[in-house]
This record gives C-alpha cells, sequence and structure tokens, in this order.
C-alpha cells in the first residue's frame, strides 16, 4: 500500500500539495483507494481516499495505530556538513532508514561547508521514514554553531568522536549504554580543533573512537548511529 506524510492529517484530513500531487498525478489513485498516511510523529493512519484533487487530496480515516519506535533511547547526531552536498545526504538517508530521533548539522573551526540549506534534505527524510516503513520523522536543525550545540542542555550521555591520538579516547562500542539517550558529535574532515574538544570534554562528552580506520564524516557519522543500534539490538534479542 502507498504510504504518504502528512503532519496534520488527523485534524485537516488532506495530504499536502506535493503529497497529493504524486497520489493523482503520478500514481493514479482514485476516489476509493486505500493509502497510508503517517504524521511524522508516531501514528499511522489507514485511509481511504474521498477527493483525489492533484493539489489537495482528502481522505476518510478508517483506522489509526500509534507505532512505538524501533529503538530504545533518542540517538541525536550532530555532524559538520560535507563539501559535497551528495554525501550528506546519502548519510541523512541512510540514518534516518536506521533509526535516528535529530540530526543537527554543526559549523567547525576547519567546517568545509558553513551554509546548509535544509530544504531538500528535509524531503530526503521525509522519504527515507516513509520508505524504512517508519511514522517517526527525524528532527532537522538547521546549521548549529558547535559551541551551541556542545552548551545544548542534555541529560543522557554525550559523546565527542575526534581523531586525535595523543588524546585519551574509549571505544563507542565499548561505551554505548542500552536503552540511554545518546548525543554524539562528529567533526568535519579536518577534525575539531583543540578548543572544541577541550570545551566537549568541559561540558561532560567523553572522548571516544569509532575504531582503527580512518573514517570520512559521513562515514562516520553514519557508524555512530549503527553503533547505538547494535548495542541496542544486542540487549533486546
Amino acid at each position: 500500500m502507498h504510504r504518504f506524510f502528512a503532519p496534520d492529517i488527523a485534524t485537516a484530513l488532506t495530504l499536502p500539495e506535493e503529497e497529493s500531487q504524486h497520489a493523482v498525478r503520478v500514481l493514479r489513485l482514485k476516489e476509493g483507494d486505500l493509502i497510508e498516511v503517517v504524521d511524522g510523529i508516531g501514528t499511522t493512519y489507514a485511509c481511504r481516499i474521498s477527493m483525489a484533487h492533484p493539489k489537495k487530496c482528502a481522505v476518510e480515516i478508517t483506522e489509526k495505530q500509534v507505532e512505538n519506535k524501533q529503538w530504545n533511547g533518542n540517538i541525536i547526531v550532530a555532524v559538520a556538513p560535507t563539501k559535497n552536498l551528495d554525501r550528506m545526504e546519502w548519510m541523512a538517508e541512510k540514518m534516518t532508514e536506521m533509526g535516528i530521533d535529530r540530526i543537527i548539522p554543526i559549523e567547525c573551526r576547519f567546517s568545509e561547508r558553513r551554509v546548509l540549506k535544509t530544504e531538500r534534505l528535509h524531503k530526503i527524510l521525509v522519504s527515507a521514514m516513509k520508505q524504512s516503513l517508519k511514522a517517526t520523522l527525524p528532527q532537522l536543525d538547521e546549521m548549529t554553531p558547535v559551541m551551541d550545540a556542545i552548551n545544548m542542555p542534555f541529560e543522557g550521555n554525550k559523546y565527542i568522536a575526534h581523531c586525535e591520538k595523543d588524546m585519551q579516547r574509549r571505544l563507542l562500542a565499548k561505551e554505548v549504554q542500552n536503552g540511554a539517550d545518546s548525543f554524539i558529535l562528529i567533526g568535519p574532515e579536518g577534525d575539531f580543533s583543540r578548543e572544541e574538544i577541550n570545551a566537549a570534554l568541559k561540558a561532560g562528552f567523553m572522548p571516544v573512537s569509532l575504531g582503527r580506520s580512518r573514517l570520512r564524516t559521513e562515514t562516520a557519522a553514519l557508524m555512530a548511529c549503527a553503533t547505538c543500534h547494535v548495542v541496542d539490538g544486542i540487549h533486546t534479542e
């Protein structure tokens, strides 16, 4: 069954214009056809199309189901966007498919990219959410100075993955706790500056490594997200 995203479906009973166009003009759905609609905050609605309008497709809700997340705790990754946007988009898509609660693009001293338009990235997250049969859309922040991210209030476990070999680091896979909220900082290709690392340590972030391999930014972010899921899976199977 085709799945669509409409954050206010419960009250508006219509699909947004872009989703309406896809349903009516691309998929050629008609009145009476059944579809699924997710609201992005954890609920899936079984619906029947009542008016197949390409700009405002109206529906009737026939069933509602609250879908719990497929992972425990909240996973937040703050990552410096890559110079090549394709790599950033790929990373965000795959983390959404795995399951992530929040993505924070951060601007660091050695950042390759200091401006990020999030409109296209948001669309990619929506598509990945639907494709992976999830009902929860990750929160996507605007570009945030790394010091602001470091000083954000957060009650869970905080980690900074950096590459300074002369500074003590622990393996993230051995430190992540199942069910705990995790906030992980991933730096740019040039790594975090010493000032940024020291600020994070002062703010309570644990210095971690993602393994022996030297990873590109988007791979490191994906590895961090995957590590949380692997640890979660080991303890919930």
